[in-house]
């Protein structure tokens, strides 16, 4: 299995794909991060499923789209990634930023989605990461969001309870992510996009939760319960939103589900996977 480029809005958008005949599954990272955090379910061998995981705009190795700097144009592209696929349907599952973006993918073409799996989302609520706070202002975010070995440890730290989930290969992504030209001043337009000084912005989690009101396909909403970056309290409250939802929280777990508790989250995938 290698990884392709699509050409997406004139930008090469890289993507990795399993193949075979099962229901698609579209898997997206969260910010700053890139495809090689959805390691442990390309490696899982019972997930009847094509799984496909994609570099967002700006990520990993995707080149940057002006029409991509919010969650509204990320959807856009990641439709057009499917399109480019041949893919009607498709299971949507995301952590982060990417539950986030998933949720606007709903928004946009909620007939072509046959399950959701949001895995310790954003945009749910106001309280965030207060380090993400403080670099949505103006010279500080540039200041403290310079790359270096203390920026990969700090990433690192902060998306798992247990860096022994890190695996050498997310590890080395982390790097290149963090040292790819641009990389920074892109993390935080998209950043600000979403964030202020106070926390996540109102009408961004608001319109997430309107969102969640019209689902109607099969879905889990995830958290880990120690996640540093956002609080299992609102996926607790989008289970409120949307009570048909299927609500998982981990124990001994950090922002990053997908990498921390591959069995526990291969298997609410897997039954995602036959109820849709």
């Amino acid at each position: 299995m290698t990884d392709q480029f699509a050409n997406i809005q004139g930008a090469r958008i890289r993507y990795r794909d399993s193949g075979g005949r099962g229901p698609a599954v579209l898997m997206t990272h969260g910010i700053g991060e890139s495809l090689e955090f959805w390691q442990r379910q390309f490696e899982a061998s019972d997930l009847p499923a094509r799984l496909i995981a994609w570099d967002m705009p700006g990520h990993g190795l995707s080149e940057e789209l002006d029409s991509a700097i919010d969650l509204q144009g990320q959807a856009q592209v990641a439709w057009q990634l499917l399109d480019h696929l041949g893919i009607g349907q498709v299971i949507l599952v995301g952590n982060s930023l990417g539950a986030a973006m998933s949720l606007q993918m709903v928004a946009q073409a909620a007939t072509r989605v046959r399950g959701l799996l949001l895995a310790n989302a954003a945009a749910l609520g106001q309280e965030v990461f207060t380090p993400f706070r403080i670099m949505s202002l103006p010279f500080l975010g540039e200041l403290m969001n310079r790359p270096g070995p203390a920026a990969v440890e700090r990433q690192i730290q902060a998306i798992v309870l247990r860096p022994d989930a890190i695996t050498p290969e997310v590890r080395t992504a982390i790097v290149r992510n963090l040292n790819r030209p641009g990389a920074g001043h892109h993390f935080l337009r998209l950043l600000r996009q979403l964030t202020h000084w106070r926390g996540q912005r109102d009408a961004v989690w608001r319109r997430s939760h309107e969102i969640l009101r019209s689902v109607k396909a099969p879905t889990v909403i995830m958290h880990g319960e120690q996640d540093m970056v956002l609080p299992v309290q609102h996926s607790r409250a989008a289970h409120l939103v949307l009570p048909a939802a299927e609500l998982v929280v981990l124990q001994n777990c950090g922002h990053t589900p997908q990498l921390e508790q591959p069995i526990a989250f291969n298997e609410q995938l897997a039954n995602l996977i036959a109820r849709a």
